[in-house]
C-alpha cells in the first residue's frame, strides 16, 4: 500500500474479522483499542485518541460512535475515518470490505458500495458520510 492507512480497533470489534483481515495484509498498521489503553473509554475518547493519532477506527458501534463521529465532524474536529460494521454481516464479507476500503483508501483501488457497512470519514476539509444498503 502506497500511503499507510492506519487504523483503530474498537475493543468490542470482532477479533476473528481482524486476525482474517491480517492474513490477508500482515503488514496493516492496526492496534487494538484496549492495548493502547483505551479499554473502557467512552465513544468520544476514542475517536479523540484516534484522531490524535490518525488512525481510522473500525467498530461494531453503528449507533453512538457514529453519532460521536459526525459529531466531531459538524463541530470542525480531526476525523480520520470510522468504519461501522454491521453485527449481523458476514465476516468473510466484512473482511473483504476492510480490505477493499484499505486499499480504495491509499488510492490503489477504484471505490466501490460496501454491503458490510458505514463509512464516516473526513479527507482534509470536506466531511463525507457514506451510507449503504444491505
Amino acid at each position: 500500500m502506497s500511503d499507510s492507512v492506519r487504523f483503530l480497533v474498537d475493543e468490542d470489534f470482532d477479533n476473528d474479522i481482524l486476525r482474517g483481515v491480517l492474513r490477508k495484509l500482515p503488514s496493516l498498521d492496526v492496534v487494538r483499542a484496549q492495548d493502547v489503553g483505551l479499554g473502557g473509554q467512552d465513544d468520544p475518547a476514542v475517536l479523540a485518541w484516534a484522531a490524535d493519532e490518525g488512525r481510522i477506527v473500525l467498530t461494531h458501534d453503528v449507533s453512538t460512535m457514529t453519532a460521536h463521529a459526525i459529531s466531531r465532524i459538524a463541530a470542525g474536529l480531526a476525523m480520520p475515518g470510522l468504519f461501522a460494521v454491521q453485527q449481523s454481516a458476514a465476516i468473510g464479507e466484512v473482511i473483504d470490505d476492510i480490505v477493499l476500503m484499505s486499499h480504495e483508501l491509499d488510492g490503489s483501488v477504484p471505490s466501490r458500495h460496501h454491503s458490510s457497512m458505514e463509512c464516516v470519514h473526513r479527507r482534509r476539509t470536506q466531511p463525507r458520510l457514506k451510507r449503504t444498503l444491505p
